[in-house]
């Protein structure tokens, strides 16, 4: 008699697994976390690469955004993200606002346009990121804002959790193309 061993099927919603903020930080957590955001541009136009426009227009899962929109939301994501680190750099505790993914994802250069722009962001905003990031001391990788639906968040804490979202959405495409033969 033979034991079958059924694993849970892969949720397409969290490829790498949903987020799972760590208790304490280590220095080790944060280089690996810096360099996830280094090399998120080229891992995102690897993912890309060669996709046509059929395939760009394809949703990652049911229900969920295509390919060009999942590309523009990180540089959009992205863009917002660092916003926020400068603002928690130079200000005490801002409150920043939240902003709808969603519908963002929505809107016509979203939906239609090149993905071509949306990598060029990412790949200039990871460099000037990356750069802050590299520079902060001990104190300034405590500072923080105020997040209006998640809370307080550290300059710390929103660097593993943009790793995290770098690779979270880089699978949610490769694994896409796994599922397709792409």
């Amino acid at each position: 008699m033979s034991l079958k061993i059924e694993w849970p099927a892969l949720d397409p919603r969290f490829p790498i697994g949903p987020y799972a903020s760590p208790g304490n930080i280590a220095a080790a957590e944060r280089k690996h976390a810096i360099a996830t955001l280094a090399e998120l541009p080229s891992h995102l136009r690897e993912a890309v690469a060669g996709l046509d426009i059929s395939q760009l227009d394809t949703p990652y899962r049911e229900g969920g955004w295509t390919v060009r929109q999942v590309t523009h939301h990180v540089a959009d994501s992205h863009m917002n993200a660092f916003v926020r680190l400068r603002r928690a750099l130079t200000e005490d505790w801002p409150l920043v606002s939240p902003y709808d993914e969603k519908a963002w994802a929505l809107l016509i250069d979203s939906t239609t346009s090149p993905i071509g722009p949306s990598l060029d962001i990412v790949e200039g905003l990871h460099v000037r990121w990356v750069q802050v990031l590299e520079s902060l001391s001990a104190d300034e990788w405590e500072r923080g804002f105020k997040h209006a639906q998640m809370g307080p968040m550290t300059v710390e804490a929103a660097t593993l959790l943009y790793a995290w979202h770098s690779q979270h959405h880089v699978a949610h495409i490769t694994q896409l193309r796994k599922k397709k033969h792409w």
